[in-house]
């Protein structure tokens, strides 16, 4: 199943406020094959927009990927970004950060992110709750993941109030359920292959589930996941 919800608000003055699947009751399923990838401001940047409410300063999720020799801008962080390495290596003036990276920049942190080899990044901006000022630079290649049962190792990355931000890998074969939480649920697929409602999804895959929706996913391989939840708002 695919949704995809892009169009155009208005605010009454003339200006436009781009929309993509910004309606957070309703659950979005996009496979990697599907994604459409476009050009940023920024020569040698393209983003794939997942969901987005607002043009440029938005609240926003995207797969961003960095040619070689591309960059940024020095940009601040309202309301926070968070960043997964998925491929490749990012750098800003702070560090210079591989694959399975983890990172957090809270509101009023600056940077000039740039890639010298290339890179794809999961960013979420402008999703910070206000009293949230943590920031976060994990490896998760070298971190401590802790077995959850005989099927599943996780990683945990953030918790603050009601949001929980992890990383799982799962053994082929395992069925795992989606159950209803406030907040709902975002999953990106980092490694290996899920089955989803009769459909097999690749690498990078996103899914984001509706607070109200049980639902469930099947591993049809060694898998790893980014798995979001109860951080989703009301509307």
């Amino acid at each position: 199943m695919l949704l995809l919800v892009h169009h155009q608000t208005s605010d009454g003055r003339g200006n436009a406020n781009m929309q993509i699947n910004a309606d957070f009751q309703t659950s979005v399923f996009i496979s990697a094959d599907d994604m459409v990838w476009s050009k940023s401001p920024m020569a040698g940047v393209h983003r794939a927009m997942l969901d987005r409410i607002g043009d440029e300063q938005a609240r926003a999720t995207s797969l961003v990927r960095y040619a070689p020799a591309s960059k940024f801008n020095r940009h601040q962080h309202p309301a926070g970004e968070e960043i997964m390495v998925l491929e490749g290596d990012f750098n800003d003036e702070h560090g210079h950060y591989r694959a399975g990276t983890y990172l957090r920049n809270p509101n009023g942190t600056t940077h000039v992110p740039f890639s010298i080899d290339g890179c794809l990044l999961l960013v979420k901006l402008r999703q910070f709750q206000p009293a949230d000022q943590i920031q976060t630079q994990i490896n998760t290649r070298t971190a401590h993941w802790q077995a959850v049962d005989d099927n599943i190792v996780s990683l945990l990355l953030h918790h603050h109030g009601e949001e929980r931000v992890q990383l799982l890998e799962i053994q082929a074969g395992t069925k795992l359920p989606i159950c209803p939480e406030k907040g709902g649920h975002e999953l990106l697929l980092i490694s290996g292959s899920i089955e989803h409602r009769d459909r097999k999804l690749p690498v990078h895959s996103w899914l984001r589930f509706a607070s109200h929706e049980r639902d469930e996913i099947l591993t049809t391989e060694l898998t790893k996941l980014y798995w979001k939840s109860g951080h989703l708002p009301p509307r």
